[in-house]
C-alpha cells in the first residue's frame, strides 16, 4: 500500500499528515505546539520547484511508504496519477493499493494567509505566525483525516486506488 497526501502546496497540511501517519507528532488530537509544528519535516519548506513532485516521508509502522505532494491549484494531477497508477497496474500485473488523501479541506485562513505570505511573498516574520496559528487551529482536524484515511486503507475496497477528497473536515 502506498498512501499519498495531497494539497494545494504540498508543504503544510500535507507535511502535517505524513508526520501524523509516521507517528513523529503525538497521536492525539491534543493542540499541536510551536515547536513541534516547525519541527515537522517539509513543513514550510518546499517552494514552486517542488509542486507536481511525489515527495517521500518515510515508511509507517506496516512498512507502508507515505508521500506528499503539492499540486498547485490544478484539479487533474490527481485524477492523472490515478489514470497512471491504473495503466501501471494493468500492463505490469502488479496489485499494490493506493490511496490520495486530500487534506485541503483542512486548511483554515490563517494558513491561507501564512502560506501566501511566507512561500509566496517570502515575508516570513508575518507568514510563519499566521502558519503556526492555523496548524494549530487544524491539526485536531489532520489527526482524524489521517487515522480515516489509515482505516480506510486497512478495509477491502474492491478498487485498488482510492482518492479520499476528505470534504468532511471543511
Amino acid at each position: 500500500m502506498i498512501y499519498i497526501y495531497n494539497d494545494y502546496g504540498g508543504t503544510h497540511t500535507t507535511s502535517l499528515a505524513a508526520a501524523y501517519h509516521l507517528k513523529q507528532l503525538p497521536q492525539s488530537e491534543r493542540k499541536l505546539t510551536k515547536e513541534e509544528i516547525l519541527n515537522v519535516n517539509y513543513f514550510n519548506k518546499l517552494t514552486k520547484e517542488d509542486f507536481g513532485k511525489l515527495i517521500f516521508h518515510g515508511n509507517d509502522e506496516e512498512g507502508h511508504p507515505v508521500y506528499t505532494i503539492g499540486r498547485k491549484r490544478n484539479k487533474y494531477v490527481v485524477p492523472a496519477l490515478k489514470e497512471m497508477s491504473l495503466l501501471l497496474q494493468e500492463k505490469f500485473k502488479f496489485e499494490e493499493k493506493i490511496v490520495f488523501s486530500n487534506t485541503s479541506p483542512t486548511v483554515p485562513f490563517a494558513m491561507s494567509m501564512g502560506g501566501l505570505f511566507s512561500r509566496g511573498l517570502k515575508i516570513d516574520f508575518i507568514g510563519v505566525p499566521l502558519l503556526v496559528i492555523g496548524a494549530k487551529q487544524c491539526c485536531d482536524n489532520i489527526y482524524r483525516l489521517v487515522e480515516n484515511t489509515k482505516e480506510i486503507g486497512r478495509t477491502n475496497y474492491k478498487e485498488n486506488i482510492i482518492v479520499l477528497e476528505n470534504e468532511m473536515y471543511k
